[in-house]
């Protein structure tokens, strides 16, 4: 299949990650990591808005009762609702603040329960240097993995059974049992070939496919449930980070993408871009803390 994406954001972004479809506002929210910026896109009224973070951010997600939750460098923090800031969001908190010199926040998701899955990674990228935990809506962190080196994409299935991950220089996309709180029996679902990129952030769509952004691949992929290579988005950027499916009816396809480390950036480098049509998502939950 042939895709022809759309310019949603032009934007220079250094490190443009974590997009993320919020249904209740009907808005895209969006980060710049190393930027240590939030950003929100409503792609009806066209309307921005951005908010800087005092650290650098790795995710950003809706909570259910308004604001955010932030992946932030020494910690999970809180944004409230804040009707008439700018931004929309209110006075901010740490929900947990664990501070490690030279490690920051990457990607992170909410799973079917409410709950936040945080990846960390070393500025260094060290194998082992990162964390995958489990971040409860009270606060209580658990580490799953403490040996990954750039934790990057986590999603589940349609059926919540099933959680796929990624540790990027693995080049493997990963695949768990998962029974509402725990993971089990690691494996891998797919691999990305040498001199085709690095898997960064995913999407599971309706039909419990993965959609995976290659980092040096400029593509995004699509898994079938069985590890089956079946579609293949290709973008004129070399970096895309992560991608999520959203709009009213969950069938565009947002793709967040990266200009750092690049001696002749492609004017699109560090924009959103949108494949409209390209699918069906699921709705995402909002973090219950």
């Amino acid at each position: 299949m042939t895709y022809a994406y759309e310019v949603a954001v032009q934007a220079e972004a250094a490190l443009g990650e974590g997009p993320t479809w919020d249904a209740g506002a009907q808005r895209l929210i969006w980060i710049d990591i190393l930027g240590s910026r939030v950003y929100t896109y409503d792609p009806v009224s066209g309307r921005h808005t951005v908010m800087a973070t005092e650290q650098h951010v790795g995710a950003a997600k809706p909570r259910v009762g308004g604001g955010l939750v932030v992946n932030l460098r020494d910690g999970v923090g809180l944004y409230g609702p804040g009707g008439e800031s700018s931004s929309g969001l209110g006075d901010f908190r740490w929900l947990h603040r664990e501070v490690v010199p030279g490690r920051r926040a990457n990607d992170a998701a909410v799973a079917p329960d409410g709950a936040l899955w945080a990846g960390t990674m070393r500025y260094d990228e060290a194998p082992g240097g990162g964390t995958l935990s489990r971040v409860a809506p009270d606060g209580t962190v658990e580490t799953v993995l403490d040996d990954v080196a750039v934790s990057n994409g986590t999603g589940w299935s349609p059926d919540g059974r099933l959680m796929y991950y990624i540790d990027s220089p693995t080049r493997r996309i990963d695949v768990f049992d998962f029974d509402g709180q725990r993971v089990g029996g690691r494996r891998r679902l797919a691999a990305v070939e040498e001199g085709d990129g690095f898997p960064d952030g995913l999407t599971v769509d309706a039909d419990g496919c993965v959609w995976v952004a290659l980092w040096d691949g400029g593509a995004v992929r699509r898994y079938t449930p069985d590890g089956k290579l079946d579609r293949v988005v290709e973008l004129p950027v070399p970096r895309p980070t992560a991608c999520a499916f959203g709009g009213a009816d969950l069938t565009d396809l947002y793709i967040t993408t990266a200009r750092t480390g690049l001696e002749a950036p492609h004017p699109l480098a560090g924009s959103v871009l949108v494949v409209p049509g390209a699918g069906k998502g699921l709705p995402q939950p909002a973090f219950a803390g």
